[in-house]
């Protein structure tokens, strides 16, 4: 095989494209399914690579090192975006000096997200460019085009992404490193946004999305593929893979890999040629609504839905053909099996005691958002990343007293990090009732293990700054700052009642490492003694993966189980004992 050529997940094609763009600096927060680009970025020691905090800081770092005159980017799944909205409207009126190109990555079907809002609404409300590209080739090529549109236009670019194409490989062709380097010049009409030169930039906004129209027109990004003229297919993204593998050569279609702003004379000429124009698009009907603006008559979402992510039986079966790929039923039923928490997940032992003293959780976006599933079912409030601190603080404002509904709040180290830092200010500040939990376990734990200002570690690996989260809490105004492990149950029941009782704003902190951490030492797995258990299931209330029940008798999975002892604490009879002396 040519040396130049490699098979590359969507992800790792974008930092290819980065690599070869010649990007210089690099900041994100982790979110899936975006992760693996920064990660992957990180490996070329040619580009400065960085977790920020949360994608608004991110976003504005990326901000500086265009104004630097390096080429820039930032990446984050679309919710993340939610958070980066507020630089990413004003850099529209700013431009740039070197390039920037802004990932987002869209998770159709909320694989890991919760919601499954459509980023092309972003790009529309920014007044900014978006490409799509649909395969690992694309997302290098478009990756390296999206700076040239960049500094052609003067604009940020969003490069979007979905969970199919950036966790989908195919082949890809590597290049060369080109590193273009501007100067930086002072320029306070361009770049301070105060009303006066804000009001002269939106002009330029306005004209730039003209000229973008024209450039879309004719742009390699959208390509026009004639075939059978019965049926004409406008598309893009993932979307295409689909239409090809259902259809291939039998319709014509019209990809588009630059989804705002939308041609005009292209899509028109296009109609023209076919006796059927349908739009097959993930989500909302952006471009569907594009076409009917025209004055074109055209089928999109009165066949497809507007929900959850497409395939190829779906498509097929929405306009009219045989399902492409065939559907298989197994003869035995296979067992629902709901998301849980890892063997000796440091947070379950401190749900287990939420729980047990009847607490009201607020929660937040993190593992430990599954104490919500059962048998824990502990939290019943999930909003976004750092909204669990906020909705307490209000929550007790009302009910005044967090004694009556034992109201907490929980979020994890980075999470706290990312968002949640404003809102414990709030609650010191305004002095609500409330007590929140910092469940620390080290790491950014749902995204994969990335490291966050707490851990003490870059994205490299190598020592960083460490915030403390003690000092910072009583810094931000709180007397009540306690730690707990979360694998001493009697102690998280007893600092839970006592901050529960007390009068006033406190913190907990429930720190203990991933059980997942290369570093953590295990000790060894316990096993159950058949003549002391009783089969009274009391073991299963935590959910442990590791805890079966067989022949009515509690069993240990050995090679699940990490010895972390919650189980033998919960058991009255004392029938979990420790294999080490077996070892």
């Amino acid at each position: 095989m040519d040396k130049n050529k490699e098979l590359m997940l969507g992800n790792k094609a974008v930092a290819r494209g980065l690599y070869e763009a010649g990007v210089c600096f690099i900041s994100s927060y982790p979110g899936t399914p975006s992760t693996e680009i920064t990660e992957e970025a990180a490996k070329y020691d040619e580009i400065y690579c960085e977790w920020a905090p949360n994608e608004k800081v991110a976003m504005e770092s990326t901000f500086g090192a265009s104004l630097a005159g390096r080429r820039a980017f930032c990446a984050q799944k679309h919710v993340g975006l939610n958070v980066a909205a507020d630089p990413l409207y004003t850099m529209s009126y700013t431009g740039v000096n070197a390039g920037i190109v802004i990932g987002v990555a869209d998770d159709a079907g909320m694989h890991s997200s919760q919601n499954e809002q459509d980023s092309r609404h972003h790009a529309i409300a920014a007044k900014v460019p978006m490409i799509e590209p649909s395969n690992s080739e694309e997302a290098l090529e478009y990756t390296k085009l999206a700076y040239e549109l960049s500094e052609q236009f003067d604009t940020p670019v969003l490069l979007k992404m979905c969970t199919r194409v950036a966790h989908s490989q195919s082949l890809v062709t590597k290049g060369e490193r080109n590193v273009p380097v501007k100067d930086y010049e002072k320029n306070i009409a361009k770049y301070v946004m105060m009303p006066g030169n804000a009001l002269r930039r939106h002009p330029i906004v306005e004209q730039r999305t003209l000229d973008l129209i024209d450039y879309a027109e004719t742009s390699p990004l959208n390509r026009v593929e004639m075939g059978d003229t019965r049926m004409g297919i406008i598309t893009a993204s993932t979307s295409y893979q689909y239409v090809k593998e259902v259809f291939g050569d039998t319709v014509s279609v019209l990809k588009l890999g630059m989804t705002n702003p939308l041609p005009v004379k292209l899509i028109k000429d296009f109609a023209e040629k076919v006796d059927k124009l349908v739009v097959v698009e993930e989500l909302d009907p952006i471009i569907e609504n594009h076409v009917k603006s025209l004055g074109l008559e055209v089928s999109g979402k009165d066949v497809l839905p507007i929900l959850n992510e497409f395939s190829q039986n779906l498509v097929a079966e929405a306009l009219g053909e045989k399902p492409h790929v065939g559907k298989y039923k197994l003869e035995d039923a296979i067992p629902p099996r709901p998301p849980v928490m890892c063997a000796g997940c440091p947070h379950r032992g401190l749900f287990y005691t939420l729980k047990k003293n009847r607490c009201t959780v607020l929660g937040d976006i993190g593992c430990y958002t599954l104490g919500a599933v059962a048998p824990l079912n502990a939290i019943e409030m999930t909003l976004c990343m750092g909204a669990s601190i906020g909705a307490t603080h209000g929550f007790n404002k009302m009910l005044k007293e967090k004694s009556e509904h034992n109201t907490v709040a929980v979020i994890g180290d980075s999470t706290f990090m990312h968002s949640g830092m404003t809102g414990l200010a709030n609650v010191a500040y305004n002095q609500s009732n409330s007590t929140i939990i910092i469940l620390d376990n080290s790491i950014t734990g749902m995204t994969g293990h990335q490291q966050n200002p707490t851990t003490g570690y870059n994205i490299k690996g190598d020592p960083a700054g460490k915030i403390n989260l003690e000092a910072l809490c009583h810094a931000m105004g709180f007397d009540r700052v306690r730690i707990v492990d979360p694998y001493n149950l009697t102690e998280c029941d007893q600092v839970l009642k006592e901050e529960l009782a007390a009068d006033g704003p406190s913190v907990i902190i429930s720190r203990r490492p991933c059980a997942l951490l290369k570093y953590v030492k295990h000790k060894a797995p316990l096993k159950v003694n058949t003549d002391t258990c009783v089969g009274c299931k009391a073991c299963m209330q935590i959910g442990c993966p590791a805890i079966s029940i067989k022949d009515n008798k509690a069993h240990v999975d050995n090679t699940l189980c990490v010895g972390c002892g919650v189980c033998s604490q919960m058991c009255r009879f004392g029938a979990f004992e420790s294999t080490a002396k077996e070892v």
